[in-house]
């Protein structure tokens, strides 16, 4: 059950040093097209993992205790979406798709701002697969092994394009492919550091073990809504993003109904 419950916690992590792999592959910056597809794509797996593995065993642990069904998802949701909130207005950052302006070369500083804003937006999503694994772990929990992964395959899918427009930037302002890479990649360590931590404390946090999962599923949502929609939707193409968020959602769900 151990190395399961390693595999599951470092998925995310391993889609995101894929995603910074491809700067040994291209040698440019993804295409806007294929960018907007994989920002569309990574909003419909967030949204569909957020429901699905996230909100509903939230309320059913909820029942379980006795607690109003919709409480700890509605308080959670809640306070996570303000938790990013809050973050968002107190620490400074870039959005995933911003371009530097025509004409003009993007600082390696802003790059790392880049670095900086989605390694933070990173942390929320290692809790999530952390708490659905101390779910597991935990007798009687209404999660399945299958639902579990599912998760953390659809975070790591919505990984791999966090990796590549990090990395691909970097490269491109001159900073070498190897250094380049470790940038993307590293940006997803702190997601199974954030698992193994809620995983470690998680006999402290079953007693709220609803509440947390409801929190995760609000601070990914509002990833989505903040960041990854907005820029998916604007400019040219957004009807690819749509059919990107339409495969992303259906396939989430599909993973989670199917193999829960």
């Amino acid at each position: 059950m151990v190395l399961t419950v390693l595999l599951g916690i470092f998925l995310p992590f391993i889609g995101t040093t894929l995603g910074a792999g491809t700067v040994f592959l291209l040698k440019n910056k993804l295409d806007r097209r294929i960018q907007k597809f994989l920002l569309g794509f990574a909003s419909g797996v967030m949204v569909a993992a957020s429901v699905w593995s996230l909100i509903i065993p939230a309320a059913e642990l909820a029942l379980e205790a006795g607690q109003p069904e919709w409480l700890p998802p509605a308080v959670g949701v809640a306070l996570g979406m303000i938790a990013l909130f809050l973050l968002d207005t107190f620490v400074p950052h870039q959005h995933v798709n911003s371009d530097c302006p025509e004409g003009k070369k993007c600082s390696l500083g802003k790059n790392k701002l880049l670095f900086l804003s989605v390694t933070l937006h990173n942390a929320p999503e290692g809790m999530a697969v952390g708490a659905v694994f101390a779910g597991i772990l935990a007798s009687g929990a209404p999660i399945s092994l299958a639902a579990a992964f599912s998760l953390s395959i659809g975070i790591a899918l919505q990984n791999f394009p966090e990796g590549a427009i990090i990395s691909l930037p970097l490269k491109a302002e001159g900073m070498s492919k190897p250094r380049s890479f470790l940038y993307g990649a590293g940006s997803g360590i702190v997601e199974p550091i954030a698992a193994g931590l809620t995983i470690l404390f998680s006999s402290l946090i079953l007693p709220v073990l609803p509440y947390l999962l409801a929190f995760a599923a609000g601070a990914m949502l509002y990833v989505v809504v903040e960041e990854l929609i907005p820029e998916s939707q604007d400019g040219e193409h957004s009807n690819i993003a749509t059919i990107g968020f339409l495969l992303g959602f259906v396939l989430m769900m599909v993973l989670d109904m199917a193999l829960g």
